[in-house]
């Protein structure tokens, strides 16, 4: 019987895909992300197992909410990493009419990627950086696997929502959101929506009961109005 690992569910989430979304989030995760809030996620061996009968069971709960855009969202660490596992599960859903959204980073394949990719509704993919050095800085992996992962889903026509966290003195300018539209244009087939996210440091916590050092100490929140104006900027520049 095939297991997965579990880190925690979220009911009613309105901000992992569209509509009202119930989230999974899956234990692993190769990527040590600079401002990543899950570090707890890291581990594949971590939090609590769960059986297949127990997404669907946990995803019914909440059908009558989700009306025809929502469903379930996989999100992590990183959700590919238990790709057996998600396979099963998204398949598992789809043939109860529940659909599923990747929350994915880019930063693993195997053999099951391509496949999960092709059965489910939509990536949410966060573009950690379009330049191939900045990928690397941000994530800690090379940013093949994140083209890997975007060339899969426009082999399958599958959706794709691209984020970006903004985070002050990284990639909070001008350049950065013209190079960012552009890689998306380039790269991306069939774009759901792009959008910014703002750096926050709510982790702290988590990392200091962790015994973990946190690398973007002292950094301060992304300012919500120069956050609007990148927004602003994107799209401007997704339409050229």
């Amino acid at each position: 019987m095939i297991t997965g690992r579990l880190h925690s569910i979220e009911t009613f989430g309105a901000v992992d895909g569209p509509g009202i979304r119930t989230i999974f989030f899956l234990q692993g995760c190769p990527a040590r992300c600079l401002y990543c809030h899950n570090p707890d996620t890291w581990k594949t061996d971590g939090g609590d197992e769960i059986k297949l009968e127990e997404v669907l069971h946990t995803a019914r709960r909440s059908v009558p909410y989700y009306g025809k855009d929502g469903g379930v969202t996989f999100s992590g660490g990183e959700p590919l990493v238990q790709g057996e596992f998600l396979l099963e599960a998204v398949r598992l859903l789809k043939a109860n009419d529940i659909g599923s959204v990747i929350d994915t980073s880019g930063t693993y394949t195997d053999e099951y990627t391509e496949d999960i990719i092709a059965e489910c509704d939509m990536l949410l993919m966060d573009i950690k950086h379009s330049d191939p050095d900045k990928f690397n800085y941000i994530s800690g992996c090379s940013q093949n696997k994140l083209l890997e992962v975007i060339e899969l889903a426009n082999r399958h026509n599958t959706p794709i929502w691209a984020r970006q966290v903004i985070v002050p003195g990284i990639n909070d300018n001008e350049e950065n959101i013209k190079e960012l539209a552009g890689f998306i244009r380039a790269h991306i087939d069939n774009l759901y929506q792009a959008e910014l996210l703002g750096y926050h440091v709510m982790a702290l916590n988590k990392y200091e009961k962790l015994n973990m050092k946190y690398r973007l100490e002292g950094v301060k929140p992304m300012d919500r109005k120069r956050l609007s104006e990148l927004s602003e900027l994107l799209q401007i520049e997704l339409c050229r």
